[in-house]
């Protein structure tokens, strides 16, 4: 079937039927999406939300951590409940995991989600899945989240609202780096162009999204670029987030986001790495890459998981026990390229 000049491929289609067959109106459901949510999560459960209310579905998104403050003028008033995510997923009789596809990254929120009878998944990334069973609108090709939830509201003609079209907008800019990285396809294109005969405004959505920052933002990214290495001879850089860095500068983990490519924009550079201490004493590496380096490959090897090129992974251990095992990992993946 096609809608507005977009193909929606009959996997998808068939996906989007079974998901919508759990939601019946007076069933209530949760959305949530993995830890330190980024734009495409909140903006594709986001606009899930606006699907729903207005087929009379009760929603509520339940994330496991707060929703970054760059992205909450698209929540609408009520409709956040990550405060006590934990009851809202136990409560609801319909789960809808948006944005990943495990229980890896959904923090305290794993084991409600668990333990709920019907969980159903929207997701692009490439992973085996641990969510319990349920239907599935999975598609690792697809540039973001938001471009199959598009695919969803389009396959069941349910229409979408501007304050739909802008979340998935949101979404889908933010994934593929402002249409600036590989997963930019003329699909997703088309998906956005479709966004924008909805009444998006893309330069307003810019200016939320990129041209907000606190002060505190830039100060942390300036320490954090002071770390940076670079092996020319690898095509291998990296940056290490300072211990008490987020803290010192009133910063958030979201605030992180978009460093790593600094070090990618390094002429020669192929991998670049973000490595950063979380408070569980794990360490979390960010890794970004350009041409044939795979690192969803490489995080793989850590527990990870992502797209070839972005991917991450968290460790056990000390930052310096983290850094030594991932770069020699790096080193020895480049010099076989």
């Amino acid at each position: 079937m096609s809608v507005n000049g977009v193909s929606i491929p009959p996997d998808r289609a068939r996906a989007a039927g079974e998901i919508a067959a759990l939601l019946t109106p007076g069933r209530r459901v949760a959305l949530t999406t993995h830890v330190n949510a980024d734009g495409d999560g909140v903006g594709s459960e986001v606009a899930l939300w606006h699907l729903l209310a207005a087929r009379h579905v009760p929603a509520a998104i339940a994330n496991p951590t707060p929703i970054p403050e760059r992205f909450h003028f698209l929540v609408p008033r009520g409709a956040d409940h990550s405060e006590r995510a934990a009851r809202e997923i136990e409560s609801a009789d319909v789960v809808i995991v948006l944005d990943i596809s495990d229980t890896s990254r959904l923090g305290d929120l794993a084991r409600a989600i668990r333990q709920s009878h019907a969980v159903a998944c929207i997701d692009h990334h490439v992973s085996g899945g641990s969510l319990p069973g349920g239907p599935r609108l999975v598609a690792p090709e697809a540039a973001a989240t938001a471009e199959l939830v598009f695919d969803f509201a389009s396959a069941l003609e349910w229409p979408l609202s501007p304050d739909a079209a802008r979340a998935l907008y949101v979404g889908i800019l933010t994934d593929t780096g402002a249409f600036r990285f590989a997963n930019t396809t003329p699909r997703v294109l088309r998906v956005a162009g479709a966004l924008l005969e909805r009444g998006v405004d893309p330069e307003s959505i810019y200016e939320s999204v990129y041209a907000s920052a606190p002060e505190g933002r830039v100060r942390l990214m300036t320490e954090v670029l002071q770390t940076l290495v670079v092996e020319r001879e690898r095509g291998l850089a990296w940056v290490t987030v300072p211990p008490d860095a987020l803290q010192r500068h009133g910063a958030t983990a979201d605030d992180l986001d978009g460093i790593v490519e600094y070090p990618r924009s390094i002429a020669g550079v192929r991998l670049a790495l973000l490595f950063r201490q979380l408070a569980n004493g794990k360490v979390k590496v960010s890794f970004r890459s350009l041409g044939d380096v795979d690192v969803a490959e490489l995080a793989h090897r850590f527990g990870g998981g992502g797209h070839r090129k972005a991917a991450g992974a968290s460790l056990e251990g000390t930052m310096a026990g983290a850094q030594a095992k991932v770069l020699a990992a790096a080193r020895a993946y480049l010099n076989g390229r």
